[in-house]
């Protein structure tokens, strides 16, 4: 059985991996972490190696369920990582392998906003002018305030997820509700994506095999030749019960992670951002 602990960062993440031992993550008490449920985490074998992506479907239901099916099905075997762009994102999912192509299921409809209620699990970490930015499971997340609740007739706020670095999100064409079976894995954050495009998870562990990823050159929009593949892409709870994956994700309501935010809060000063930090995670099995 393998065990490790990772932040999953690539870029600004990496602060709070350099800041912080894996011993003192290691003895944050149990209460401090989650087990992400076998459904919601999807795993991507590549020749870089493994990627595993915890989905949201409290966020994106619908997108959640199409990745699931696809995974599971088998489509995702073999497919190319198509158009990577360094230090913006990489994008699979497409069985032409052209960016052009997609499943024979009917089209995903945008899922660009969502509503939470107090029990989301939302912990604010700054405020500005366009709202409360904190984290809730392993997302990034832009929120009206909880008061925000007592006006409202279902009692939930409105909420959206940021495209930071390992967010995965659904690709699509012109359209807002034309997401189909593509989907790309953030390598930098791109404020430019927010609201314009479905977030459905986040890398939890195994950025630097995104990272890895053959990239192709901004003048052909990342095209790549020659790229990777992913070999095969699975949710846990379809592997065997003994090749499993099991991540636990530390919460943001806990005294370890707000210790965690603190130490790169002070180290990134004025320039801290929402995208600077992101709840580490145990890995076992698999």
């Amino acid at each position: 059985m393998s065990f490790k602990i990772t932040t999953a960062g690539a870029f600004s993440i990496a602060l709070l991996a350099a800041s912080v031992p894996a011993a003192a993550q290691t003895a944050a008490p149990a209460s401090d972490w989650r087990t992400v449920a076998p459904e919601n985490l999807l795993v991507i074998d590549t020749a870089k190696g493994r990627v595993l992506v915890e989905m949201d479907p409290r966020i994106a239901p619908q997108s959640v369920e199409r990745v699931r099916t696809l995974a599971d099905g088998g489509f995702y075997d073999g497919l190319k990582f198509h158009r990577v762009i360094e230090g913006f994102m990489a994008q699979t999912g497409d069985p032409l392998g052209t960016g052009m192509g997609g499943s024979d299921l009917p089209d995903v409809p945008g899922e660009f906003m969502f509503r939470r209620g107090r029990d989301f699990g939302f912990v604010n970490l700054m405020t500005d002018a366009t709202g409360q930015l904190g984290i809730a499971g392993s997302m990034p997340i832009l929120t009206q305030p909880d008061a925000q609740m007592m006006v409202t007739a279902d009692f939930k706020a409105a909420g959206q997820a940021l495209f930071c670095p390992g967010v995965a999100g659904m690709a699509r064409s012109s359209g807002p509700d034309t997401a189909n079976s593509q989907f790309f894995l953030m390598t930098g954050a791109n404020a430019g994506l927010n609201s314009l495009y479905t977030p459905f998870g986040r890398v939890v562990d195994g950025m630097e095999a995104v990272v890895a990823l053959k990239t192709g050159s901004r003048g052909a929009d990342g095209r790549v030749d020659d790229p990777d593949l992913m070999t095969r892409a699975r949710t846990a709870a379809a592997m065997p019960e003994a090749e499993r994956p099991v991540v636990r994700v530390m919460t943001p309501a806990s005294p370890a992670f707000a210790a965690l935010v603190e130490q790169v809060r002070a180290e990134r000063g004025t320039a801290f951002t929402i995208c600077d930090v992101q709840p580490p995670v145990q890995v076992t099995g698999g």
